[in-house]
């Protein structure tokens, strides 16, 4: 969803001979008739279903597919923020864009529906501003949504177990010097849960590549904050990289770590890479593994997509610990899952047995 964000909802795709339905879900007839407007002009773009409820919502995706929902937050009865999960279960392939006037940059509404599995969001302007640049930006976003193509579909919370015990095998005796957290579509709520059972005696710096958009990102850093003692900060380049600290990757660039002599230092990095993301962990991933090598440790959270996949081969192959997301516990079983299925993940857990499992290296802990 958004975030620097996986390159499909940074520029739109070129149209192909796919049509992309689209479901308009909104209790204001008056906005559903702009909008119903707005997608029939744009070729590639069909309305399949413009309903003024979830229940209706829920009902249609009942009975035929659709590719994206435009979902409107504030409604009667039940609300988007409700309804969300529940769309999601229904309809496995379709990507959500919430389109509401809560939704302002870098908003609350906007970090809780991106954590809940919403693909993007968009604010939704005044009543005289639906035409002209909006119209573009929102037909653009549901083209790109539209035509990503092996969507993983969330696994239901009713059906998520908790994993299996695992045989770790690790270098006990190699200190954390650093951790390094990729995560994208349900990765906000698993990074909290990994933060929130991480012993305060690792105080090693934590880098996290989050796919959000750039305007997301600081007030993102502030949720964070209110969740742990260690100081967080969107990164900049030329910072540099201390202990007890959280470095964000910015929605427009890649966080690397390098050295400067005998420091370590924050660098930002723009150019394109193989999986399109910007950021991407898989760039920030492989300079932990220059910098680090067997100090550096991954944990890679739920997401779509395959980014840290290629970062994560690169860090273990330079002696790094892989840690992956188990399945039971993601949205999007994507990124972890390709890198347990590349054989690279020391372990496959859900977040709060990593940060247990990484408590139990501290000196003076007993290993498992």
């Amino acid at each position: 969803m958004a975030m620097a964000r996986p390159q499909s909802l940074v520029s739109a795709p070129e149209p192909s001979a796919r049509t992309v339905r689209v479901m308009l879900v909104d209790d204001s007839l008056v906005v559903r008739s702009i909008l119903e407007r707005i997608v029939d002009q744009r070729p590639g773009l069909e309305i399949c279903a413009s309903v003024a409820s979830a229940h209706d919502a829920l009902a249609f995706l009942a009975r035929e597919p659709v590719d994206v929902i435009v979902l409107d937050i504030e409604m009667p009865g039940m609300s988007g923020i409700d309804a969300l999960p529940h769309i999601l279960t229904r309809a496995a392939k379709a990507r959500v864009l919430i389109l509401s006037s809560n939704c302002v940059e870098g908003g609350p509404a906007a970090i809780e529906a991106l954590a809940l599995g919403a693909s993007d969001t968009l604010a939704k302007p005044g009543r005289g501003s639906f035409s002209g640049r909006f119209a573009e930006v929102l037909t653009d976003r549901i083209m790109s949504l539209g035509n990503q193509q092996n969507f993983p579909a969330p696994v239901p919370v009713a059906e998520r177990r908790t994993p299996a015990p695992v045989a770790l095998v690790i270098d006990s005796d190699q200190p954390i010097e650093c951790i390094a957290v990729a995560a994208s579509t349900g990765g906000i709520p698993a990074f909290t849960n990994f933060l929130a059972n991480l012993d305060p005696r690792v105080t090693v710096p934590i880098l996290l590549t989050q796919h959000l958009p750039d305007a997301f990102m600081e007030f993102y850093a502030k949720q964070i904050a209110t969740v742990t003692d260690r100081k967080v900060a969107v990164a900049q380049s030329g910072m540099t990289v201390e202990r007890g600290h959280i470095y964000l990757a910015p929605g427009d660039a890649h966080l690397l770590v390098v050295k400067n002599g005998r420091r370590h230092e924050i660098a930002l990095d723009r150019r394109a890479v193989e999986n399109g993301c910007c950021p991407s962990a898989d760039p920030m991933l492989d300079s932990v593994a220059e910098v680090y090598g067997k100090g550096g440790v991954a944990v890679i959270l739920s997401g779509m997509g395959r980014d840290g996949v290629i970062g994560a081969a690169r860090l273990k192959d330079a002696g790094g610990t892989i840690f992956a997301q188990a399945p039971e516990s993601c949205v999007i079983w994507g990124m972890p899952g390709a890198v347990a299925k590349a054989g690279i993940a020391a372990a496959t857990l859900n977040p709060d047995a990593i940060a247990l499992m990484l408590g139990s290296f501290l000196p003076g802990r007993r290993k498992p």
